[in-house]
């Protein structure tokens, strides 16, 4: 899902360090010895192991084109589930994305003197809360609050309601607007594969963390 079309105003930089950010790759066993779930998976993660969370595959539509392929297998796979359950909720960690809007954030997050580092999907079903956030280590955040409501088995509605750019003793709120639907395609105690209105594609991992405004 797209963080939004926000305008961000000019903000004093976060004179912040950067953070590398390590990204799920399972290797092992050979695909052969696997269940058909887990060597899907296994493909999808080794393809976009590299892709620096999708901004190297901008320019490389060949291996753009394999990654929807794989991606379209795994969806094969988890087609008729129900992946809008409790197990959607969760701080969800980017590994890749086709989302323009995230990519140029992360890709330019040194115009604010920093760098990206987690970017995260943060999901409660129960209270029909959403948050899209980008942090920018060790205090700087800027996350867009929405508001969620289950819509069918793999399909979650959402609206914007708010956003904020945080720093270090200060905040500064931001106008969104938006609203839309994703699907969660296939889903996993590891991973989540995602497909939204714009169709643009997300794959994220389950962070070993929970954030919290």
């Amino acid at each position: 899902m797209a963080i939004s079309s926000l305008s961000v105003p000019a903000t004093p930089s976060f004179p912040l360090p950067s953070r590398s950010f390590s990204t799920v790759t399972r290797s092992s066993l050979t695909d052969q010895s696997q269940s058909p779930s887990l060597a899907a998976k296994r493909h999808l993660l080794r393809l976009i192991a590299d892709q620096d969370r999708g901004i190297k595959t901008q320019s490389d539509r060949q291996k753009l084109s394999l990654i929807i392929d794989a991606i379209d297998s795994i969806a094969a796979i988890g087609r008729g589930t129900v992946t809008t359950d409790k197990s959607l909720s969760a701080t969800w960690r980017l590994l890749w994305t086709t989302e323009k809007e995230q990519l140029f954030i992360i890709k330019n997050a040194s115009v604010f003197g920093t760098s990206a580092g987690d970017v995260l999907q943060v999901i409660d079903v129960e209270e029909k809360t959403l948050n899209n956030v980008i942090t920018f280590p060790p205090d700087g955040v800027f996350f867009v609050r929405s508001a969620i409501q289950v819509a069918s088995a793999q399909r979650v509605n959402f609206q914007f309601t708010s956003a904020v750019l945080r720093g270090k003793g200060w905040e500064f709120p931001l106008p969104p607007f938006g609203q839309g639907w994703f699907e969660s395609l296939y889903i996993d105690d590891e991973i989540r594969v995602v497909k939204d209105i714009r169709q643009d594609y997300l794959i994220v991992e389950r962070a070993p963390y929970s954030w919290k405004e």
